[in-house]
């Protein structure tokens, strides 16, 4: 079973504080069985008898036991809480880690609304079993085996009524919670469903106000609340017959017990003491299985969450770490392509065939053609966001997936066609990939992203509060952002996807200037969709549908490629283009 294997895996390093609450929740219900069998000794041998000094002794003994069957629930609670929230923070770490390894197409497949859940909602249930099994489930067959031998003892022909009454409460139990395990399978998705709509909402608000479709995503988020609403309110039917079906048991067995007991005692054959400490064996004995179905309540939703939890942890990334990564290059800012090609898993076609392409250090290399030619799956291969299906990657001379991706990831300086800030300050975001950076770099790479202006006029200038994504600025202030960050790191190779798009064409030729006389020695990578920003390029690419179907400088490509020509002839006029 998946939940218990995942349990057993991530509880294993916790054994010795599971041993002591097993101790605890022993001792603890040893205490528990002790004292009705002392409360009959002082109905039958001192209220009976008259002897307040066998009371008084009997009783103090029993205080003994009361205070020692406390001292042991608070130990074994405080165990198992310790062990619970180890379990849900050792569980979210690796949920944390795995996703982090992910490449795009992992991500893609589960969504993140999805994997907010298993690693927040999923992860909690788990938990929350874990801490329900060491402060219940862990006393509940201690309190049931020896509640049913301790009645044995006091009289064996009313352990009939026992024979009876639990087979009866488990079956009605299973019957009901056979029915619970579907609900709750189906609320889990339901509940990534009502994530992802909510977070699309909350992303696309303005979207959402300009197109007066407030009334539209209202009524489809409400859709999607009522769905989880139907599916908890019919597992939250099947949970409240369980209460009622084991409060019946225990009353109509109690009743039982002292009706055939009262006739036991009319005979002589039982006295009052026995009875009233096998009718509190039968109720230890009854709320033991109450507490196991309690528990068995949880056990569905747990099952069905370690069941996501497990999925995503068993996913192995495309991106596979090499067996014996490459920790050094020589630093050439070299990017080669050989015959690359790339597909998503079941596409009937591949996005990019057979690319061949060579940059070396210093130059810069644009690519540029119409929406869905592949240009951003084409510059995600650099960095090895995503691995080529067929042929290969190379940075300075070594393929992308020999390389430690550590010492990858510090040749580039992606800035992606999204630009991301996150919740923090311009500086903070700025030292994201040199966390070592001082102000004054800071403020060159503003000066050449063009954002020191707007940086100097906000509050705070650097120790200005960004928002998470970056709402706090506009559009093109967070590209220029993103420019700077990327300047920062000072890597040797830049990737610009499509990161000048929000600029006006002024700022977008003073940053281009200025990216020339700083990072002139780098290699440039940029994907564009406006002609203006990749004239001056050393290599212009054109791309359609996934193929190179053109290659030189801007007047080369003018005066020979009629792809290249017609983009050019849709945005400029013969003089501009001239």
């Amino acid at each position: 079973m998946t939940l218990l294997r995942l349990l057993g895996h991530y509880l294993r390093p916790h054994g010795r504080s599971i041993a002591l609450v097993v101790l605890f929740q022993l001792i603890q219900s040893v205490a528990s069985l002790v004292l009705p069998t002392l409360n009959a000794d002082i109905i039958d041998k001192g209220v009976a008898t008259g002897d307040t000094a066998y009371i008084l002794s009997t009783g103090m003994m029993m205080l003994g036991v009361t205070v020692v069957q406390v001292a042991a629930a608070i130990a074994a609670v405080w165990f198992g809480a310790r062990v619970a929230m180890a379990l849900g923070r050792d569980l979210r770490a690796a949920l944390f880690h795995r996703v982090s390894g992910f490449s795009e197409r992992e991500v893609s497949a589960f969504g993140a609304p999805s994997l907010i859940t298993r690693s927040t909602n999923d992860v909690q249930q788990v938990q929350m079993l874990a801490l329900m099994t060491f402060t219940l489930l862990v006393s509940a067959p201690i309190l049931a085996i020896g509640g049913v031998v301790l009645a044995l003892q006091q009289d064996v022909q009313l352990s009939a009524i026992i024979a009876v009454s639990v087979p009866v409460l488990l079956i009605s139990l299973s019957l009901i919670i056979v029915r619970m395990v579907p609900q709750f399978r189906r609320m889990q998705g339901r509940i990534d469903t009502v994530n992802r709509v909510l977070r699309e909402q909350l992303t696309g608000i303005r979207v959402v106000r300009a197109f007066v479709r407030e009334e539209g995503e209202t009524e489809r988020f409400a859709r999607a609340n009522r769905d989880v609403t139907d599916s908890a309110l019919r597992a939250g039917r099947l949970m409240a017959l369980m209460f009622p079906t084991v409060m019946l048991v225990l009353n109509v067995s109690s009743v039982a017990v002292i009706w055939f007991g009262a006739f036991r005692i009319d005979d002589g054959s039982m006295q009052v003491g026995t009875l009233i400490a096998f009718l509190s064996y039968l109720i230890q004995i009854l709320m033991a299985v109450m507490m196991a179905t309690f528990m068995a309540m949880m056990i569905p939703r747990a099952s069905v969450c370690a069941d996501r939890i497990t999925e995503v942890l068993e996913t192995e990334t495309s991106v596979v770490m090499p067996a014996n990564p490459v920790r050094d290059l020589h630093s050439t800012g070299t990017i080669e392509l050989r015959n690359a090609t790339f597909a998503y898993p079941g596409a009937d076609q591949p996005v990019l065939r057979g690319l061949d392409l060579t940059v070396t250090r210093g130059q810069t290399l644009a690519i540029i053609g119409s929406t869905g030619s592949g240009k951003t799956t084409l510059v995600n291969l650099l960095p090895r966001l995503f691995d080529v299906t067929e042929g290969c990657v190379l940075v300075d001379g070594v393929d992308v997936r020999e390389l430690d991706p550590d010492l990858l990831w510090s040749r580039i300086g992606l800035v992606p066609q999204k630009p991301y800030l996150f919740s923090g300050t311009v500086a903070s975001n700025l030292r994201y990939g040199k966390p070592d950076a001082t102000d004054a770099e800071l403020w060159h790479a503003l000066e050449v992203a063009q954002a020191a202006d707007f940086v100097r006029a906000m509050p705070g200038q650097l120790e200005a509060p960004i928002a998470q994504g970056g709402t706090t600025v506009s559009g093109g202030q967070r590209q220029r952002l993103a420019i700077a960050r990327a300047l920062v790191k000072r890597p040797e190779i830049y990737v610009f996807d499509d990161s000048f798009s929000a600029l006006d064409l002024t700022t977008d030729a003073r940053l281009r200037q200025a990216l020339r006389a700083d990072v002139g020695g780098a290699t440039q990578v940029i994907v564009a969709q406006r002609v203006s920003t990749i004239v001056d390029a050393d290599q212009i690419v054109v791309l359609e549908d996934g193929a190179i179907v053109g290659r030189g400088t801007h007047d080369e490509l003018l005066a020979t490629n009629e792809t290249y020509a017609e983009i050019v002839a849709s945005q400029l006029t013969a003089e501009e283009a001239a």
